[in-house]
């Protein structure tokens, strides 16, 4: 017996075979469109590459010197350590002589982690959006503060606060300067973080980093918690490179290099292998 259930495929019926496009593309002899603007004619030699990358992550093009800001978080936040692991991914693959591409974006890929790079972004603008949602209910920062460590057994593990190695984060200061000198006003989310910075200060000697900074500015600016990883999406690419190029240029297979016995090996013991009869 056939199954008697219809079911209706007019909407792959209407994309099979074709591609639609709400963003952008070329139109022959019309222009190359990226969220109707027409690539060539208004937007090439006169916005930055940051504008359109914003442009392309969000669908809104961003004044100037928001981009220009932008751009200077991702200059500090992509650094030549090795050390670091995603930029340990870039240096693994220039001394396999991989290619560049493939080891950045390897790299990158190992950065979209909750504790690094670009997942904290999502997660630090959920934060302060919440907090400002909370505090305009009626909570005090305080009490935001108090409920957020509950919630991680009672440590001020606040994403975007605290740093898992050093205390403090010398990434805020040129960034807040920077703001100041482009004419950027303090938000209710970035006045919000600093007022939680200073209950953290106060009960836990603990302060807002880089990316408690960058999720109340971007907050600030009217853009959703996923808007700004969007953003952020290839945040450690630069650094990255830098740690490829740099095993590249040295012998092949001499980073972290090991021997056999620096494995702590734990499971059976060797065993022989049978003789063929």
């Amino acid at each position: 017996m056939k199954n008697s259930m219809q079911i209706d495929t007019s909407f792959w019926d209407k994309h099979r075979g074709k591609i639609f496009s709400r963003k952008g593309g070329w139109l022959i002899e019309k222009g190359v469109f990226c969220h109707g603007y027409e690539i060539n004619r208004e937007l090439v030699g006169k916005i930055s590459y940051f504008q359109m990358m914003i442009l392309n992550a969000t669908g809104r093009l961003p004044e100037r010197r928001f981009a220009d800001l932008v751009e200077a978080n991702f200059i500090g936040l992509s650094w030549p350590d090795p050390r670091i692991w995603c930029n340990q991914i870039g240096a693994l693959g220039g001394s396999v002589r991989t290619s560049v591409v493939a080891a950045t974006v390897a790299g990158v890929l190992s950065g979209d982690s909750r504790t690094f790079a670009q997942k904290p972004v999502l997660e630090g603008m959920g934060f302060i959006q919440r907090a400002l949602a909370l505090k305009k209910q009626g909570k005090t920062v305080e009490e935001i503060v108090d409920n957020e460590c509950k919630r991680t057994g009672g440590k001020p593990m606040i994403v975007g606060y605290a740093r898992p190695i050093a205390n403090g984060d010398e990434r805020v200061a040129p960034v807040e300067r920077l703001a100041k000198e482009m004419g950027f006003e303090i938000g209710d989310h970035l006045q919000l973080a600093y007022d939680i910075e200073s209950i953290l200060s106060e009960k836990y000697n603990e302060v807002m980093n880089i990316n408690g900074y960058i999720s109340a500015f971007l907050s600030d600016h009217g853009y959703s918690a996923e808007e700004g990883y969007r953003i952020c999406a290839v945040l450690v690419n630069s650094g990255v490179t830098a740690c490829y190029i740099d095993t590249l240029e040295r012998p092949p297979e001499s980073f972290l290099p090991m021997r056999c016995d620096d494995i702590d090996y734990q499971g059976p013991p060797p065993r022989k292998v049978p003789d063929k009869e």
